[in-house]
C-alpha cells in the first residue's frame, strides 16, 4: 500500500512540475521539513533549507518570468526537458523501499512521461493563446498553469490516490477528444 501511495504521489507532484517545474519541488521540500513527507533514500536534501531557499527562489524568478510576454514563449522551450526531469526527480524522491531498478524505472516513465505531457500540452495552449491574441492572452494561460500547478502539489502531498486518479482522469479524457478529433477528420475525407 505504501508504494502505491508514494507512486500517486510522485506521478501528481510530477503532474505539477508539467505545469510549473519549482512550485512542486518547494512543496515537498515544506513538506519534507514540516515532517510531513518522508524522502527516499539520496533525496533528504529536498528537505534541507538551503534547498527550499533555492526552490522558494526559483518558483519567484519562475512565476515572474512566465508574465513576461516573450520570455513566456522562450522559457517554453527550456521547460519541456527541463519538467520531464524535475517529473523524474519527485517521482524518485516519493518512491521508496523498492529496488532501484523499479525506482527509477517508475521515476522515468510515470514521473518523467506525466511532466512531459503536461508540459508539452502547456506548450501547445501557449503557441495557440500567442497566435491567436498576439500574446495578450498568455498572462491567462500562466495565471492558470500557476494555480493548476499549486493545485495539483496540495492535492498530491494531501490525498495523493485522489490526485493520480484526477491526472489519469485527464488523460482518458484528452485521449478520447484525440481520438475523436482523428476520426472525424478521417470521415471527413473522401
Amino acid at each position: 500500500m505504501e508504494l502505491l501511495l508514494s507512486l500517486c504521489l510522485g506521478i501528481g507532484l510530477s503532474a505539477a512540475c508539467g505545469f510549473r517545474i519549482f512550485v512542486p519541488l518547494l512543496g515537498m521540500s515544506v513538506a519534507a521539513l514540516a515532517g510531513h513527507l518522508t524522502l527516499a533514500s539520496g533525496f533528504e536534501w529536498i528537505g534541507s533549507w538551503p534547498a527550499l531557499g533555492c526552490f522558494l527562489t526559483a518558483t519567484v524568478l519562475e512565476v515572474i518570468a512566465y508574465y513576461v510576454p516573450w520570455l513566456d514563449n522562450l522559457l517554453d522551450s527550456l521547460a519541456t526537458p527541463a519538467a520531464v526531469v524535475a517529473g523524474i526527480i519527485v517521482t524518485a524522491a516519493a518512491v521508496s523501499e523498492i529496488s532501484p531498478l523499479m525506482q527509477w524505472s517508475l521515476a522515468i516513465i510515470a514521473g518523467g512521461g506525466t511532466a512531459g505531457a503536461i508540459q508539452s500540452s502547456t506548450v501547445l495552449l501557449r503557441g495557440t493563446s500567442s497566435a491567436t491574441t498576439g500574446g495578450f492572452g498568455n498572462f491567462l494561460v500562466a495565471t492558470g498553469e500557476l494555480l493548476l500547478s499549486l493545485v495539483m502539489t496540495l492535492l498530491a502531498l494531501v490525498l495523493p490516490i485522489l490526485a493520480a486518479a484526477l491526472v489519469a482522469f485527464v488523460a482518458v479524457y484528452l485521449l478520447l477528444r484525440l481520438s475523436r478529433r482523428k476520426h472525424v477528420r478521417s470521415a471527413a475525407l473522401p
